[in-house]
């Protein structure tokens, strides 16, 4: 499986650092609220960072892999699109992420991929 991606705070991917494990879902709520880790593949990142984080600044896109999560993650439908993304159930050990790379808007406010991950998978 191609990496996953995960849009989030700095500051909530520092105390993950802190704690070794990420809880957060998305926009702050919790694994325990929501269930699941909300994350991408590289195509969806910047229409869920428009939708859900428009902006705003101060995030991070973490890249990890997927072979080294140890929690189950199943590929699901959003709503009635069909479209597929990929919602890891249980926590994320920060040994799974890769890379963090910095996630700012542009001036108008919308998100496009770092340079790296245009290029690439």
């Amino acid at each position: 499986m191609p990496r996953l991606y995960h849009i989030t705070t700095a500051a909530d991917w520092a105390a993950a650092q802190e704690a070794g494990e990420y809880r957060l879902s998305t926009r702050g709520k919790t694994l325990a609220e929501v269930g699941f880790i909300h994350s991408s593949h590289a195509h969806q990142v910047t229409r869920v960072a428009d939708a859900v984080y428009r902006g705003t600044r101060g995030l991070v896109l973490l890249v990890i892999d997927p072979a080294a999560v140890r929690a189950e993650i199943r590929e699901e439908p959003l709503g009635d699109t069909g479209e597929r993304f990929p919602h890891i159930y249980g926590p994320l050990d920060v040994d799974a992420v890769v890379e963090v790379l910095p996630f700012e808007p542009r001036e108008d406010g919308r998100f496009e991929l770092p340079p790296r991950l245009r290029a690439g998978p």
